[in-house]
């Protein structure tokens, strides 16, 4: 590959990159108030990694979480700083980070098949839940006081597994639609 072109893909990987953190940061923005919100970022995960495959999307989740953490407003509710994600909910969004290494280690392992890309979806998504989860349960330890971990599911998890699904499967069906642009 020449110079040119190497400078000029470099370019496009960093566009990309810068695209699809701004991607998140819209699909937090869409979102229902609750314990944690109901939001699309996990959508907005999957999209990253599934278009621009793991080591892109895998920065591009880190840029979002990067911007958030010196106080760009792109987590739900237009927050951001590191106060968001020391809060109840931060743990969530520090296990985006998780999610995308996951999915992009079955990548790197298993290549890009359907069935991989599906599985590597809810491994990621079962990761995000597990780091949030604890992290929740510590968090509320600190402000309010110890919970147990069927309360913390039933706040943080079972209602959104169902909608997690959804995403994963539309994030699916979209990241391969997307992907032949963005090569």
């Amino acid at each position: 590959m020449t110079t040119a072109a190497a400078t000029r893909s470099k370019t496009y990987d960093l566009v990309y990159i810068a695209v699809f953190a701004v991607v998140m940061a819209v699909c937090s923005w869409i979102s229902i108030p609750a314990q944690v919100p109901f939001t699309l970022q996990t959508f907005g995960v999957f999209m990253a990694v599934g278009v621009l495959g793991g080591k892109r999307g895998t920065m591009a989740v880190l840029v979002y979480v990067l911007l958030g953490a010196v106080g760009v407003p792109v987590f739900a509710g237009f927050s951001g700083g590191i106060g968001a994600l020391l809060g109840n909910s931060g743990g969530y969004i520090i296990g985006f980070i998780f999610s995308a290494l996951v999915m992009w280690a079955f990548e790197k392992f298993l290549g890009r098949k359907p069935v991989v890309q599906i599985i590597s979806m809810i491994v990621g998504l079962l990761v995000c839940y597990a780091f949030g989860t604890v992290w929740f349960m510590v968090a509320y330890a600190r402000s309010t006081g110890a919970v147990g971990l069927m309360a913390v599911l039933g706040w943080c998890v079972f209602p959104f597994i169902i909608p997690d699904l959804i995403k994963i499967a539309l994030a699916y069906v979209l990241s391969g639609k997307v992907r032949k642009y963005a090569r």
